[in-house]
């Protein structure tokens, strides 16, 4: 259950918004950019809020792969697994991190809530295959190798890691 500060919060970004059905998407945007994810109390909260029912908020949000009902972690780890990176090798980064941060296909985020791991079918950096993202930020040629410098860094806290 959240705190009564999530709905705070919540109001004072719907109160940024217009109180109509057109406003839900910038809404949960703006909701997901505060917490890292989209807590389904909340999105449940803002239909009621913007007049709309549950059923077609959960659908909007359903629909755009870029939300997510699960915590995230302080940083977000995006593995490309499209064509041009999975040919060079993304995959082996990936199986490293499930390793190194003891996740898997269904837990992608680590206990201390530091890490999330995710694979996307493409980040549009195909001619820096293999790539990652860290919080949005683009790694390119990485390797397990270069992952494993690239989680020390980001552990010790090194302004440029993510």
């Amino acid at each position: 259950m959240l705190g009564e500060s999530f709905y705070k919060k919540a109001d004072e970004i719907i109160e940024m918004h217009m109180r109509e059905e057109r406003s839900l998407i910038p809404i949960i945007q703006d909701i997901q950019e505060e917490y890292r994810y989209l807590p389904p109390e909340l999105l449940t909260y803002v239909a009621k809020e913007i007049g709309i029912t549950e059923a077609k908020a959960y659908s909007v949000a359903s629909f755009y792969e870029n939300f997510s009902f699960e915590e995230k972690g302080k940083y977000i780890i995006k593995i490309c697994d499209g064509t041009a990176c999975h040919v060079r090798k993304s995959m082996p980064i990936l199986d490293y991190l499930y390793k190194t941060l003891k996740l898997n296909a269904k837990k992608h985020t680590t206990e201390d809530a530091l890490f999330t791991v995710e694979t996307v079918s493409c980040l549009g950096a195909c001619g820096l295959a293999p790539a990652i993202t860290v919080n949005e930020k683009v790694y390119p040629k990485m390797s397990p190798e270069k992952m494993k410098k690239l989680l020390e860094e980001i552990k010790r806290g090194e302004p440029d890691a993510g």
